[in-house]
C-alpha cells in the first residue's frame, strides 16, 4: 500500500502531457522498474480500460492498484492519481474567478512536450512488440492507424477493430459472431441528461453522466461539456470552457480534472469537489466490476481474439495521435534537441522518465529566461 501511495502520489504530481504518456509512464515504472507485472498483462489491462467508458489512464492506475492489493488498492491508487492533479486544478480556479485569467505555462510545455513524445515512443516500442503476435494484428493496426487519418472516429475504430480481431479468430475455429453487437457500447454516447437550473445535484448529474458515457480522447470530452455546459445549459462561455480544458492539459495527472475547474468557477469549492466526484465515480465502479473479468477473458480463444484487437487498435490510434503530437512539439532546433537528448537518456541510459520530464521543464523555463 505504501508502494502504491508513493508510485501514483509522484505520477499525480509529474505525470505531464496526457493519457499517452500516463500510461507510458506507468508502464515504465511498474513493468519496467518495479516488476509488478508482465508485458502481456499490462497490456490487458490497457486494453481493458478501452472497453468502458471514462478516462483510460485514470482506469489503468485503479486497474493496477487493484491488482496489487485489491479493493483497498483501487481506492488508493485512484485518489492518490487524481487528488494532485485536482488539488492544483483547484487553486489555478481560484486565481481564475479572482483576477478573470489562467497563469501562463507556455515555458513549461516547451521543455516537457518533446520528452513527453519520446517517452510515449518507447512506451510503443514496447507494447508493440508484445502486441504485434501475428501478421493479421500487425495489419490491423496499420488499417486503425490509416483510417485514423482519413478521418474515422476513433471510438469505432477501437471496438471495429476488437471485433474484427474476434471475427478473424472465430473464422478459424470455423464459428460466426455478430459484429453488431461488440459496437453496443457506442449507444451509451447517446440521450444526455438535460436539467436547465444551476444546482449543485445539477452539476453532479451532469458530470456524472459524462463520466459514465464518455469514450475517447480529450476532444471527445470537449465535445461533451461544450454539448452539456454551453449549448445545453448554457451555464459557460465558448472562452470559459477552452479555458478549463487549457488548465485541464497544463496541470500534471487526468484531463479529466477540467470538470473540477468547471465546477469551481460555476459552484465555488462545493461545485468543485463534486464535478471530480462526479466525473471519476462511473471509473472506479467501472474497474471494480470488470477486474475479475480480465484473466477470463485471456484464457477464452474468442474472448482473448477480441482482447487482442482491442490492445492493437488502442496502439494503432496511441501512434496516430503521437505522431500529431510530435508534429506541434517539434517546431525548432530546441525542442528537436530536448527530444534526442530526452531518447538517449531513455533507450540508452533507461534514466527514470519522471525525472526526464522535470528536466525538460526546467529546459524550457531557461529558455523562456534566455529569450
Amino acid at each position: 500500500m505504501r508502494a502504491l501511495a508513493g508510485l501514483f502520489l509522484k505520477l499525480g504530481f509529474t505525470a505531464f502531457g496526457g493519457p499517452a504518456v500516463h500510461i507510458a509512464m506507468m508502464h515504465d515504472e511498474v513493468v519496467v522498474r518495479r516488476k509488478w507485472m508482465g508485458e502481456q498483462e499490462f497490456l490487458d489491462l490497457l486494453g481493458a480500460t478501452n472497453l468502458i467508458p471514462g478516462p483510460n489512464s485514470t482506469e489503468l492506475a485503479i486497474h493496477i492498484g487493484q491488482r496489487q492489493a485489491g479493493w483497498r488498492g483501487l481506492l488508493l491508487a485512484g485518489l492518490c492519481f487524481i487528488l494532485p492533479a485536482a488539488l492544483l486544478v483547484l487553486g489555478l480556479a481560484w486565481l481564475y474567478v479572482e483576477f478573470g485569467s489562467t497563469p501562463q505555462a507556455a515555458w513549461l510545455l516547451v521543455g516537457i512536450k518533446p520528452v513527453v513524445i519520446v517517452i510515449i515512443m518507447q512506451a510503443l516500442w514496447r507494447l508493440g512488440k508484445t502486441a504485434v503476435k501475428d501478421l493479421w494484428l500487425a495489419l490491423l493496426g496499420l488499417l486503425v492507424i490509416t483510417l485514423y487519418f482519413l478521418g474515422f472516429n476513433e471510438i469505432f475504430l477501437l471496438f471495429g477493430g476488437a471485433a474484427l480481431g474476434m471475427l478473424i479468430q472465430a473464422a478459424h475455429q470455423g464459428r460466426s459472431t455478430s459484429f453488431k453487437t461488440l459496437l453496443a457500447p457506442i449507444a451509451l454516447l447517446s440521450s444526455p441528461l438535460v436539467l436547465p437550473a444551476f444546482s449543485l445535484a445539477t452539476l453532479f448529474l451532469s458530470f456524472l453522466k459524462i463520466g459514465a458515457v464518455m469514450y475517447g480522447s480529450g476532444y471527445v470530452l470537449l465535445t461533451l461539456l461544450r454539448a452539456e455546459f454551453v449549448e445545453r445549459l448554457a451555464w459557460l462561455t465558448d472562452q470559459q470552457l477552452l479555458d478549463a480544458v487549457a488548465i485541464g492539459q497544463v496541470t500534471p495527472g487526468p484531463l479529466f480534472t477540467t470538470a473540477t475547474f468547471i465546477g469551481y468557477i460555476l459552484g465555488g469549492l462545493p461545485g468543485g469537489l463534486l464535478a471530480t466526484l462526479g466525473i471519476f465515480l462511473p471509473s472506479f465502479i467501472f474497474v471494480l466490476v470488470s477486474a475479475p473479468w480480465i484473466p477470463r477473458l485471456r484464457r477464452s480463444p474468442l474472448a482473448a481474439a477480441f482482447l487482442d484487437g482491442v490492445n492493437i487498435s488502442a496502439l494503432g490510434l496511441m501512434a496516430a495521435v503521437t505522431w500529431q503530437l510530435g508534429a506541434a512539439s517539434f517546431v525548432n532546433v530546441y525542442t528537436v534537441a530536448i527530444g534526442v537528448i530526452a531518447g538517449v537518456l531513455l533507450f540508452r541510459f533507461r534514466m527514470n522518465s519522471v525525472w526526464l520530464v522535470l528536466g525538460g521543464g526546467a529546459v524550457g523555463l531557461l529558455l523562456s529566461l534566455s529569450t
